[in-house]
Parts: structure tokens; C-alpha cells; sequence
């Protein structure tokens, strides 16, 4: 009997054994499935919470241009880097017709043979009055030029701003301003047309103007508006009356420098291209004759015709 109780202990002890090894064995199992479990689970979690971390971040970032900006964008080139004026608004090329108006024409002869010898249209515009004024129209016209009144008119100012001894008023009547112009076109051969010198009161009174386009017009010369006041009343009331007109686009030499006339001329011949034809004024100023020599060959290689002024009137 003593022998059959230790084979059923055993046989027991064995059974609790085996038990507990399946036991741990399960426990294992679990411990495996629930690693993987929470392996998963990281891996879905965690992009989730790098995107939410990554967008406040962004929100704290400040806001950046999707694209570098371009050479057309002016507005943000500008604030990122000054650019020169020539390089945002290039000259243009191309074809164009100049014409070139020297004013106060009639002191020397020789400032009429060193424009003449430029060999390209040039128009005298001659002060009635000036000694040389006869000579230099016949000069002029002699060789091919043409020739133009430049009519002195009173500006904003007078007296006190100086104007020349022989100039129209608005104080005389009309019947004196018909009278002088009549006065001026004798003086002057070979006159096909006229400007005004100085001028910036006088154009604006379309009453004292009207006598005098009436002259020009019965004389058959045209007008060139030399705009001396952005208020003149000639250009506009020259065109109501029918007589060729023009008005200045350009001047030249309110700088007295030969790099800046330079550019000026380049600015009108960029006029021209741009609407097909353009007026410019200057003086016969020793820069001024230097600056056209160079330049007005320079620019007819270019494209750009020079004629003159009576040929852009219209």
C-alpha cells in the first residue's frame, strides 16, 4: 500500500509541474502579444503627435514667400536690394523721330557753324533783338537748317525776373501784340514757325495768346508750346484755331553737364519709341553742343530719325 501512495504523489507533482510551466508559458504568450500590441499602437500614435508638435511650431515660424521673387516683382526687389533706375525701366530700342529745338539762337555765329557741322536736322529757334540774330538765320538756312521765332513773352515773376526789352506783356493790348509779332517775323528771315521764350504767365492767357497764333497763322508758320508753365493755354488753343502745332516733350540742358544731357537725350529718344515722335529743347550752350555732337550720331545708329520740328507738327 506504502508503494501505490508514492506513485500517486509523484504522478501528482508531475501533473503541478507541467501546470504551471503552461502557465507560465501562457503568461509569456501574453506578455509577447501585448508588446506587439503597444509596438503597434506607438507606431500610429507618434506621427500624429510629430504633426501636431510640427504644426504649432509652424504657427510660431514666421511667414515665408513661397518663391524667390522674380525681376518683374519691383515691389519686393526693391525692398530686398535697391536696383538702379535703368535696370527696373530699361530704354528702349527701336525706331523713333527726334526733333531738336535750340533755343535762344542769335548771339554768335559760331554756335550756329558747331551745331551746323553736327550734320544731322537741326532747328534754330532766334531771339528777335540778339545782335547775330539776321546772320544766324541766314546761316542757317543757307546750309539746309530751319529756322524758327522764339518769341519773348513775359514770365511768372516780372518785373523782377528779367525778361528781354522787346517781349510781349499781358499789360499791352492785343492790338500791340499783333503788332510786335508782325515786328519779329520781318527781323527773322526764313521763319517757317515759332516758340515762345520764357512765356510761363503770358501762355496762360488764352486772350493774350489768341493774336498772336493769329499772326503765325496768317503768315502760315506754326507753334511749338515750349510748356514753360504746365498751365499754358497755347498748345491747346493753337489746335482749336486749326494752326500746325507741337509741344516740347523734353529738355535738355537744365543741367548744365555733358553725362546729364546724355541721359536726357536718351529720355527723349525713349519718348519717341514710345509714341512715335518727340520734341526736345536746349540752349547752344558749350555742353550742350558737345553732348549733341556725340550723342545724336549714337542715337540715328540706334533707329531714331532726327528731323525738323516742322516735320512732327501736325
Amino acid at each position: 500500500m506504502a508503494k501505490k501512495k508514492g506513485k500517486g504523489t509523484n504522478r501528482r507533482k508531475s501533473s503541478g509541474g507541467k501546470y504551471r510551466q503552461l502557465v507560465t508559458l501562457l503568461a509569456v504568450i501574453v506578455l509577447i502579444a501585448l508588446a506587439f500590441f503597444l509596438l503597434e499602437q506607438s507606431r500610429h500614435t507618434l506621427p500624429g503627435k510629430q504633426e501636431r508638435q510640427g504644426s504649432v511650431e509652424r504657427q510660431k515660424m514666421p511667414a515665408r514667400p513661397a518663391a524667390k521673387p522674380g525681376k518683374h516683382d519691383i515691389y519686393t526687389a526693391a525692398k530686398a536690394r535697391p536696383v538702379p533706375q535703368a535696370r527696373t525701366r530699361p530704354h528702349l530700342t527701336g525706331p523713333g523721330t527726334v526733333a531738336i529745338i535750340i533755343d535762344d539762337m542769335g548771339r554768335s555765329t559760331r554756335e550756329a557753324d558747331s551745331l551746323l557741322a553736327i550734320n544731322l536736322p537741326i532747328t534754330f529757334a532766334i531771339i528777335p533783338g540778339y545782335a547775330k540774330a539776321r546772320a544766324v538765320a541766314e546761316i542757317a538756312h543757307g546750309r539746309g537748317g530751319e529756322v524758327m521765332v522764339h518769341i519773348p513773352m513775359e514770365p511768372q515773376g516780372y518785373p523782377e525776373k528779367k525778361m528781354e526789352k522787346n517781349g510781349l506783356l499781358l499789360g499791352e493790348s492785343n492790338e500791340q501784340i499783333a503788332s510786335k509779332v508782325k515786328g519779329y517775323l520781318q527781323e527773322i528771315p526764313y521763319a517757317v514757325g515759332a516758340n515762345n521764350h520764357m512765356g510761363s504767365r503770358f501762355t496762360e492767357s488764352e486772350e493774350k495768346m489768341q493774336p498772336v497764333l493769329q499772326i503765325l497763322q496768317e503768315k502760315g508758320l506754326f507753334f511749338v508750346d515750349s510748356m514753360t508753365s504746365p498751365k499754358s493755354a497755347g498748345f491747346r488753343l493753337a489746335r482749336k484755331m486749326g494752326l500746325k502745332s507741337g509741344t516740347r516733350q523734353v529738355f535738355l540742358d537744365n543741367v548744365q553737364n555733358v553725362q546729364a544731357i546724355n541721359a536726357q537725350l536718351q529720355q527723349v529718344a525713349d519718348a519717341a519709341r514710345r509714341r512715335g515722335s518727340a520734341i526736345a529743347i536746349c540752349h547752344p550752350h558749350r555742353t550742350t553742343i558737345q553732348a549733341l555732337s556725340g550723342m545724336m550720331p549714337q542715337l540715328k545708329k540706334q533707329g531714331i530719325t532726327f528731323v525738323y520740328a516742322s516735320q512732327i507738327v501736325s
